[in-house]
């Protein structure tokens, strides 16, 4: 279904509607302790029940449901009236957007079906979720722990993984061969001498010659 966003189709559709869609549009929020009893947060305004205006001049006023008129979309709050020019009273209309339903009336037996069927709902709907709350926080706390398992092996892993790559280095490396150094002879210390003699020489021959 595309969503309307013409008013004039708006309106055809809010007062052309039908009695049991009409009936939904009257739905008003719970006060707190009969949400918490009954476990709803909304039910639609009927006669009996007692109600409290939220919103406008009259904020506060508290009364019974005198009448619901479906056609208007309005609700009439025993007490809550004015006078006119001429001296007659006449009962103020309300929205049902603007109450609070304070009391229920349970005369109606489908009523009361329908309240127990929407707090067995409820519950279904807690236990899913604190199922789901319960499983996700297992899952969570597994993967807190996971990595530190994991984070402990790897160690272990990179460990062992370095004291074999250190075991398999010291076994390549060839051994340093130590050069046995020679002794000094007379015959070495003797050769040494004669290549520091020629040497010698050679360098005064070098200084004799004479310039081209």
């Amino acid at each position: 279904m595309k969503t309307v966003t013409k008013p004039s189709k708006q309106r055809k559709m809010l007062f052309q509607a039908s009695g049991h869609v009409r009936h939904k549009h009257f739905a008003a929020p719970l006060s707190p302790e009969l949400r918490a009893s009954h476990m709803t947060r909304t039910l639609p305004v009927r006669s009996g029940d007692t109600v409290r205006i939220t919103r406008g001049d009259r904020k506060g006023f508290e009364g019974k449901v005198s009448r619901v008129d479906r056609r208007k979309y309005r609700v009439y709050v025993e007490g809550l009236t004015r006078e006119k020019v001429d001296g007659t009273t006449i009962f103020l209309p309300i929205h049902p957007s603007k109450i609070v339903i304070t009391n229920l009336n349970l005369e109606d037996k489908w009523r009361k079906q329908i309240l127990e069927r929407k707090r067995r709902a409820h519950m279904i709907i807690e236990k899913a979720v604190e199922k789901t709350s319960s499983e996700k926080l297992a899952e969570i706390r597994e993967a807190e722990e996971a990595p530190k398992k994991e984070t402990k092996r790897n160690k272990k892993k990179v460990i062992r993984k370095l004291a074999e790559k250190e075991k398999e280095k010291k076994r390549k490396r060839p051994k340093k061969v130590k050069k046995a150094r020679k002794k000094k002879t007379e015959v070495t210390e003797k050769e040494e001498k004669s290549k520091a003699r020629r040497t010698r020489a050679t360098r005064k021959t070098i200084k004799k010659k004479p310039e081209g």
